[in-house]
């Protein structure tokens, strides 16, 4: 199922019918990627991955959809031309790796689709189901890899204009790339929010988004912005179809939710980390602070009720994350998850 040319509002709302209402997103990548084996420590992260070992990032895409994800993002969050061309690779070929990440997405998601056709392994309960592939932009702070992200603060001197100039060549390869939609993930400041809105308009951007941001405080996004005016550029931007929260501790999405209910009638999105507090200095995160699946899990229905209808997981979220999201919610409604032909 894919957004085509049809009303992208109506194309959400009939997509959440398919699911039963509440959608699920997938999980944290970089955490599966590296227990699979990826070493990460690099400015381009998961991304490095594009480069070496893309066979990891299928595999992973295949794990989330394998636990029941309708929705994968693809390994395009740190992944920028700047970034590419910084390690020598031309424009062309920096252009082709980006690409080459919806590919990959598509390409799990034709497995899965093959795989469940022939019986999935003898697990009857793995049923074929509607997955939407996700085209993931993460902020200029994840670009910069020095933690900018998790504040939004880029200095006095950055513009909407800079920004836009920054983004809108990506935007453009992976809106043509066969993704069914582009996310902006991680938004942590209002200008790069009004920035990415802009960019839909001015560029004419063929596929729907959806605006993530994250907070630290569980009241504003990390930059210190108000939650509730950058969700009000989302729901002011008719290419958008979906809006909310990741990267987020468990404990704020709750508040978060009903903040966003106050200004919009989009459908809202949440997909928090584990609760776990990443050290930009070190540049790893402090596990002691963090969730387990369980606990995790055991918000979702809370979640629903406020009023997100996609729910996943983000940073150190795994396959049983998605797993216990997936079960929970056919659980809430007693029903099977839903198959397409």
């Amino acid at each position: 199922m894919g957004f085509g040319s049809g009303d992208p509002q109506a194309v959400m709302r009939e997509f959440l019918h398919q699911v039963g209402g509440c959608a699920v997103i997938d999980g944290g990548l970089a955490t599966e990627l590296e227990a699979n084996g990826a070493d990460l420590n690099d400015p381009l992260w998961s991304a490095k991955c594009l480069i070496g070992s893309p066979h990891l990032i299928r595999k992973v895409h295949l794990d989330y959809l394998e636990a029941g994800a309708h929705v994968i993002i693809t390994s395009s969050y740190q992944a920028t031309i700047q970034g590419f061309k910084s390690r020598g690779f031309s424009q062309e070929e920096s252009e082709d790796l980006l690409r080459r990440s919806v590919q990959i997405a598509r390409e799990a998601r034709d497995i899965f689709y093959n795989d469940c056709l022939r019986g999935y392994g003898g697990q009857s309960d793995i049923k074929k189901h509607t997955v939407l592939v996700a085209a993931s932009i993460g902020s200029y702070g994840a670009y910069l890899a020095d933690g900018s992200e998790y504040s939004g603060h880029y200095g006095k001197d950055m513009t909407i204009e800079n920004l836009k100039d920054f983004h809108r060549r990506r935007l453009e390869v992976l809106a043509e790339g066969g993704a069914d939609l582009i996310v902006f993930e991680t938004i942590p400041n209002k200008l790069e929010a009004q920035a990415y809105a802009e960019l839909l308009e001015e560029d004419n951007i063929s596929i729907p988004a959806w605006f993530s941001f994250n907070s630290k405080d569980g009241v504003n996004v990390v930059s210190g912005d108000s939650l509730t005016e950058c969700v009000s550029i989302a729901d002011s931007c008719k290419k958008v179809v979906a809006v909310g929260i990741n990267c987020t501790p468990p404990r704020f999405i709750h508040g978060l939710i009903l903040s966003i209910k106050k200004v919009t009638k989009k459908p809202i999105l949440i997909y928090p980390n584990s609760g776990e507090r990443y050290d930009a200095d070190k540049k790893e995160w402090v596990e002691s602070t963090g969730v387990t699946d369980e606990d995790f899990v055991s918000y979702v229905q809370v979640w629903h009720e406020a009023g997100a209808c996609l729910i996943g997981g983000c940073c150190r979220t795994t396959p049983n994350t998605i797993r216990g999201i997936s079960l929970a919610l056919q659980k809430e409604h007693a029903i099977p998850r839903e198959s397409v032909p």
